[in-house]
């Protein structure tokens, strides 16, 4: 690859306390990884280097910047986001922790609004203590659907071949069945339609739907959201869309019926979730859908339990990065390829005039 044309990927170094720092270090300290990308990673000095102690076998060096003129793809660059002195826990949840999670984020948002870099991978946050009278979100899918102003976004979790998406996400489960409505099925499904198309490369993607309820419902006898919403939505989306079900969740995922299908939808968190994590054994990616960007991220959460201890795994951090890189190039792919309809058609047409020639030919 071109040392010019490697993407420039973001970094946003996520909760300050939390594993986000290390599982970082641990992934770059690769070197290799420099062959495919260059890596900004939004955070300070100081941040860095004290986890980077806590890490003594990783082989981590970088070059530290505030202007986006002095990156150098050959090398790893820390984009400094504060200067000033911070007290840096291992552990603890404080405000601090949110605090500087939040200016990482916004920055690496800022230089993506910019053009400074083509896609971000985040490192994970603390829903609780990033709330502020500026970040009023409960994760980073609502806070990258807002800056982005797009209509909607969907969350899917994917290892390999196996990709779920979410209907509902952080709610209360008393409140899932209020929000599962055909509106919202029928936005969920055209976003991870398209996604598989555009991000994943697959033409004709068969998806998956989940029930709501036990058994799916049952015909109406366990709950009747399968039939008054779930299935009318389906009916709509397949006159342009190749979806199944709704089916039963426990025994689709018991059977491992997802492996027929190159997308899962899920009507809320658990649902899906929980079955993923458990099959992806940590080396999951979530991803997020219907953003003009790529933004991808570890399946895993802060771990302050092992924060500053050396035992942090980033296998799913590093499969996020790779993930993210692949993604970006699988746009470029179906951008290219889309870009000139008439091409296709054209050559379609040569193709049936040709098949009708020996046909023709076969006759006489």
């Amino acid at each position: 690859m071109n040392q010019q044309q490697k993407p420039i990927i973001g970094i946003s170094c996520g909760d300050i306390n939390g594993i986000g720092t290390e599982v970082i270090i641990k992934t770059f300290a690769d070197h290799r990884i420099l062959e495919q990308c260059t890596p900004v990673i939004f955070a300070s000095n100081k941040l860095i280097n004290f986890y980077r102690k806590a890490v003594p076998e990783a082989n981590f060096n970088y070059q530290s910047i505030k202007d986006f003129s002095k990156v150098n793809i050959k090398q790893i660059n820390v984009f400094n986001c504060w200067d000033e002195e911070v007290s840096i826990t291992p552990g603890q949840l404080n405000e601090k922790g949110g605090l500087y999670a939040v200016k990482s984020l916004q920055a690496a948002i800022d230089a993506l609004r910019e053009g400074h870099i083509q896609g971000i991978v985040t490192a994970p946050i603390h829903k609780k203590n990033v709330q502020s009278a500026n970040f009023n979100f409960t994760g980073h899918t609502p806070f990258l659907k807002s800056v982005a102003e797009v209509d909607d976004v969907l969350m899917i979790l994917y290892t390999g071949n196996f990709r779920v998406g979410l209907v509902t996400e952080h709610i209360p489960v008393s409140e899932v069945a209020s929000h599962i409505t055909k509106e919202a099925i029928l936005s969920k499904l055209y976003l991870l339609d398209q996604s598989l198309k555009k991000d994943f490369g697959i033409d004709k993607p068969k998806i998956a739907v989940l029930g709501l309820n036990p058994h799916a419902g049952d015909e109406g006898l366990i709950g009747t959201e399968e039939e008054r919403i779930i299935k009318p939505a389906l009916h709509q989306a397949k006159q342009n869309m190749l979806v199944y079900g709704p089916f039963s969740a426990d025994a689709f995922f018991a059977r491992r019926s997802f492996q027929q299908f190159d997308g899962v939808l899920a009507m809320y968190h658990d649902q899906g979730l929980i079955p993923f994590k458990t099959i992806a054994m940590g080396e999951g990616v979530n991803f997020t859908a219907g953003l003009p960007f790529v933004r991808t991220s570890p399946d895993h959460g802060t771990a302050f339990d092992i924060a500053g201890k050396d035992m942090a795994d980033p296998t799913s951090f590093m499969t996020a990065v790779f993930e993210c890189l692949d993604i970006i190039n699988r746009r470029m792919e179906y951008e290219e390829r889309h870009k000139n309809p008439l091409r296709k058609i054209t050559a379609e047409v040569l193709k049936n005039v040709e098949d009708e020639r020996i046909d023709d030919s076969i006759d006489r």
